[in-house]
């Protein structure tokens, strides 16, 4: 059982950044593919980046390569998601997920493949 905790979303204006953290509790998390999605109102859960195990794979949506950067840090059991140059295109509720322990290295893009998800934080780009 993992519980994940996400924060650091806010209220910025376009061109800012922001940095989610995701905190999991459990002595596992390295174990544990890391995804981040997004939601925004009257839209369906989108895929926005993951990150394998030991962090050596990572995967973006195209509509945010370049801007954003996922990453992992295994001691402090905490993923993050530097997103930089936001857009106002950019403002939803964005979830943490975790995928539990598979074969593959690559981690999942599609939202059915996790398993534990967190409660979520409110972005909001003004343009």
């Amino acid at each position: 059982q993992v519980q994940l905790v996400e924060s650091g979303g806010g209220l910025v204006q376009a061109g800012a950044s922001l940095r989610l953290s995701c905190a999991a509790s459990g002595r596992t998390f390295s174990s544990y593919a890391m995804g981040w999605f997004r939601q925004a109102i009257g839209k369906e859960r989108e895929f926005v980046a993951a990150i394998g195990r030991s962090g050596g794979f990572t995967r973006y949506a195209d509509s945010v390569k370049g801007r954003f950067t996922i990453s992992r840090d295994n001691a402090k059991n905490t993923a993050y998601l530097q997103m930089n140059s936001l857009k106002p295109e950019d403002t939803a509720v964005y979830y943490c997920a975790a995928d539990t322990p598979k074969l593959s290295p690559i981690p999942p893009s599609r939202a059915r493949e996790y398993d534990y998800w967190g409660q979520g934080t409110q972005v909001t780009v003004s343009s």
